[in-house]
């Protein structure tokens, strides 16, 4: 059931509103500024609703900082009020608001305004969803990673712990392609993405493709050694399916796995050390194939054979 906010400091106009629409939705009302500001960034809510006049701080007001706030700038917010002149209508049109409801309540105005904005929220979230995520293999695409990878540094940077940095490649993969078929080689693609994700699905893990034969991945927390370990076990399970290459060249298709683990510091960058991950790949695949390769905290390198 979708979720609904209402914010208003009137508790008779909140509870006609909540009576309107209890029936067809998940519904919550406060009754401050501050109050709602709380609830709008803990809970997934489909649409605001929000009184223009209110003490402290009003409408207008709080629309702006609901708008500046990055998680709620994407929920709608439906402005109500007392006042039906032009004026204040524009105003919040202009600062954000996707509707306009006067007082007093005609029912069936709100709830099918309401239900509009709803279904265009949920239309919207869905949009977003898949432009997210990569058609042929279901994970994250490129595009996902690029937003999700600056939040997690930045969360290791302020939280002071470690995060790892893994490059995956598909080996061969061309000849892969040239002797079986595009066809083939994209179910080879999505069959090595489902794997890789399989196990890298803790709530820390975070896997993506990165273009091609390649995918990329972000472990928060746990120290050099112990993602070494963890993205071993990921190539013995990929080799493990016994997918058929092009023998003598190779038996079956496997991946190459570079990465490395630091605790960034204030001023480091990301991009330095996914360079730093991409030429640990590039090693990997120079030492044989089929092997992870693992820069830790202190520069040392790990391999497999």
């Amino acid at each position: 059931m979708e979720k609904i906010l209402i914010i208003d400091d009137s508790l008779v106009q909140a509870d006609v509103l909540k009576s309107i629409l209890k029936d067809n939705y998940d519904v919550t009302a406060v009754h401050t500024a501050e109050a709602g500001l709380q609830h709008a960034a803990s809970g997934m809510y489909s649409l605001i609703l929000l009184d223009v006049i209110m003490p402290e701080m009003d409408g207008f007001t709080l629309l702006k900082e609901l708008q500046e706030a990055a998680l709620t700038r994407r929920i709608p917010v439906i402005l109500i009020t007392s006042l039906s002149d032009v004026e204040h209508e524009v105003q919040g049109l202009i600062m954000g608001a996707v509707d306009y409801i006067t007082k007093p309540f005609n029912p069936m105005i709100v709830a099918a305004r309401v239900n509009t904005h709803v279904k265009l929220h949920r239309y919207q979230a869905q949009i977003e969803r898949e432009a997210m995520i990569d058609e042929l293999t279901g994970i994250a695409n490129r595009r996902y990673y690029e937003k999700y990878c600056e939040l997690k540094w930045n969360d290791a940077v302020r939280l002071k712990i470690p995060i790892s940095i893994c490059m995956f490649d598909i080996d061969h993969f061309k000849l892969y392609n040239d002797t079986y078929g595009h066809p083939a080689g994209d179910r080879v693609i999505a069959t090595v993405a489902d794997k890789i994700a399989a196990r890298l699905r803790r709530t820390t893990d975070f896997v993506a493709r990165y273009g091609g034969e390649e995918f990329v991945a972000i472990i928060l927390g746990g120290d050099a050694g112990e993602a070494f370990g963890y993205l071993k076990k990921v190539r013995e399970e990929i080799e493990m399916q016994h997918i058929r290459h092009t023998p003598p060249t190779c038996d079956w298709v496997t991946v190459s796995i570079g990465g490395v683990t630091v605790t960034p510091q204030r001023g480091d960058t990301y991009e330095t050390y996914l360079k730093l991950a991409d030429t640990m790949l590039y090693d990997a695949k120079r030492l044989g194939r089929n092997q992870v390769v693992w820069c830790g905290e202190h520069m040392e390198q790990m391999k497999e054979n």
